[in-house]
């Protein structure tokens, strides 16, 4: 079982990599928001510093979502998933291994290159560290909750746009939680309340969402 998991992670990593376009497509987004934001609000630093952990979090969200729309798309498109129903390996577990997959070849690079590029935004180098950990245990919860919308809408034309609306309110408690860790960490406040929220939101996702995902594409493939 671990083997076929295994063999269909490696698989859809060398997928991203050989198709290439989500993750570039993504940093460049998150760069764009970076360079456009100064701009507009204006050469208050003490400004920037205080928006900087919310801009950082909600671009990295942004990010992941003009990328859920290709977890199952292409596989629902060729015919793979129809085949992957009918694999030893339980289909939850196929999905899980995808949004595995996804987390590794998009959401976790963003979690790791994003925090440097908030020195943009004037951020406080001493948040660096709880903003990576921060978002090192968030960024799985994004996959996660970006899959169980690709998942929902996979049998839909132009869906990308319907994701976005499906998922976000359950982006919500992330981005709360997520900005807060690090908010916390640049005033008074310990910022481990958070960083365990943030966690206990992972690992719900992580049992409901492949759960869920696995019966909305059951329903498409019937």
């Amino acid at each position: 079982m671990w083997q076929s998991c295994k063999a269909l992670l490696w698989r859809d990593v060398q997928l991203a990599q050989r198709q290439g376009g989500g993750l570039g497509a993504a940093l460049a987004f998150i760069l764009a928001v970076l360079v456009l934001v100064p701009i507009s609000v204006g050469p208050d630093l003490a400004l920037l510093q205080r928006l900087a952990p919310g801009l950082m979090w909600l671009s990295l969200l942004l990010a992941v979502l003009l990328t859920a729309d290709r977890m199952f798309q292409q596989d629902f498109e060729d015919g793979s998933l129809d085949l992957m129903t009918m694999a030893a390996l339980p289909f939850e577990l196929v999905v899980l291994t995808k949004f595995l997959g996804h987390w590794l070849t998009v959401s976790l690079p963003l979690a790791l290159i994003a925090p440097p590029l908030g020195l943009m935004l004037n951020l406080d180098v001493a948040s660096l560290p709880i903003l990576w950990l921060s978002m090192f245990a968030g960024s799985l919860a994004l996959s996660l909750l970006a899959g169980l919308g690709g998942a929902v809408t996979v049998g839909l034309r132009r869906g990308g746009l319907l994701v976005s609306l499906l998922i976000m309110p359950l982006y919500v408690p992330v981005l709360i939680f997520g900005v807060s860790a690090t908010t916390m960490m640049m005033g008074p406040q310990s910022p481990v309340p958070s960083l365990l929220i943030l966690v206990a939101i992972t690992l719900v996702s992580l049992v409901v969402a492949p759960l869920a995902s696995a019966a909305a594409l059951r329903a498409y493939l019937q």
